[in-house]
């Protein structure tokens, strides 16, 4: 088991070296060291996939994932395999079986899940990156609860082979870095991205009923980004926009998913809560065809909540997925008009602080829905999204999420490292003035 100096945040630890007799100057990476989700194929390891029953019933790796590969080739050195969320089926990032990584930012709280370890290897220092996986939330909500940065890439553009799927409408290989510059250094080897000069965003679009959703007064959140916004680009690129309205008029098969009550539960955004609900049912029928055959003849050993959610999926039925496809396209189209080539999109990461550690399951059920019908907006889009870390509020971390369109990561990653410095300025401003006031 792994023990306290590390924060519980590795399953097993090895070494592997960068595999590449590249000179110097092309390795991007070198020097740096990373961790590896226990998702991830690396040859010789059995791929435990959070839970101690699919260890024992797999055999280890014949080969090791191309996006583990890339990074290595980078010239990057592995130092170990993270532990995660059973089955990848949580935000949290509790594991009853290997111990729940602790939260750097916050002993008491949970790390975030399901790429729980990897989060906490980078905000605890004791790696300079790490690669998890973002189905429903799994690198943007440990990113945001640890205090450090992390990227869901646009659907599709990682390779996700040699990672274990758990919905492949949604999967991506996602990452954590400290600092943005670290966080580009890897996209640039994951994306393959050349080096061009960074372009100025068009706008920035807030979105101010998702800010709403706080459980902290949204304008310390926003006033940071905004501020920092005009400070490099001018105020004219700020926009402020109510996601919910556009969403509802301009992706007509939602309406599909409004009912339920959602419209008068007084925490969510109903569009954008409806979003989540289709979300949530394809990659259940998903998750059933991954792996509804082992979990019924396996039965294995799950925590609390993942049971649940594993079970209502291997016996969910498959019905409206053909609309969930559909809400699916009309989305990406849809957000892809509000934002063109060049706009960026800031929403919440999640709708408040980490919860504390081993909370009720039905006192988090409204915290999940409210993040959900954040974290759905790139989920159902497939854009890319960043969560950066905004300081504290109460002790806390807080953090901003920024989207941009499907495919425009290397934008996004010049755009974060453009910045985050102004960022951590205003921050310490914002910090200073919190102080005199309280």
């Amino acid at each position: 088991m792994a023990g306290e100096s590390d924060y519980g945040a590795f399953m097993e630890k090895f070494i592997l070296q960068p595999s590449s007799s590249s000179p110097d100057q092309e390795l991007p990476l070198k020097g740096l060291t990373f961790a590896v989700k226990d998702i991830f194929d690396m040859v010789g390891y059995v791929t435990g996939f959070g839970n101690l029953d699919w260890a024992r019933t797999h055999l280890a790796a014949t080969t090791t994932a191309p996006s583990v590969l890339a990074v290595l080739n980078g010239g990057a050195t592995c130092v170990g395999k993270t532990v995660m969320d059973e089955m990848a089926y949580s935000i949290n990032g509790e594991n009853k079986h290997y111990g729940t990584p602790k939260n750097p930012c916050a002993p008491d709280r949970v790390p975030g899940g399901s790429s729980s370890g990897s989060a906490v290897a980078v905000g605890g220092m004791l790696v300079d990156f790490s690669l998890g996986t973002d189905t429903g939330g799994s690198v943007r909500v440990p990113a945001s609860y640890c205090g450090i940065l992390g990227l869901r890439p646009s659907h599709g553009v990682v390779s996700t082979s040699g990672v274990i799927p758990m919905a492949q409408s949604f999967d991506t290989v996602g990452w954590f870095a400290r600092n943005a510059a670290i966080l580009h250094q890897v996209g640039r080897v994951l994306l393959q991205l050349p080096v061009v000069e960074p372009v100025k965003p068009t706008h920035i679009t807030i979105a101010e009923d998702c800010f709403q959703l706080l459980s902290i007064p949204s304008h310390r959140v926003t006033s940071v980004l905004v501020k920092s916004v005009e400070k490099l680009f001018g105020d004219h690129i700020v926009k402020y926009a109510c996601l919910g309205d556009y969403v509802k008029d301009n992706v007509p098969t939602l309406k599909h998913f409004m009912g339920d009550g959602l419209e008068n539960q007084e925490y969510n955004v109903a569009p954008l809560a409806a979003l989540s609900s289709a979300m949530r049912l394809l990659q259940r029928s998903e998750f059933k065809n991954n792996h509804g055959e082992w979990v019924s003849t396996v039965k294995p050993d799950l925590g609390p909540g993942i049971s649940e959610r594993v079970w209502e999926a291997v016996r969910s039925t498959d019905e409206n997925l053909d609309v969930c496809h559909l809400v699916k396209t009309e989305l990406r189209a849809a957000l892809s008009a509000l934002l063109g080539d060049y706009g960026i999109l800031a929403i919440p990461t999640v709708p408040g602080p980490p919860p504390k550690l081993q909370t009720e399951p039905s006192t988090l059920e409204t915290f999940r829905a409210r993040a959900f019908s954040l974290l759905s907006v790139a989920g159902v889009s497939g854009f890319c999204q960043v969560s950066i870390p905004l300081g504290t509020y109460d002790n806390l971390p807080v953090s901003v999420s920024l989207l941009a369109k499907h495919g425009s990561d290397g934008f996004l990653l010049n755009l974060v490292e453009t910045l985050y410095g102004t960022l951590k300025e205003q921050i310490e401003i914002a910090q200073e003035l919190s102080y005199l006031s309280s």
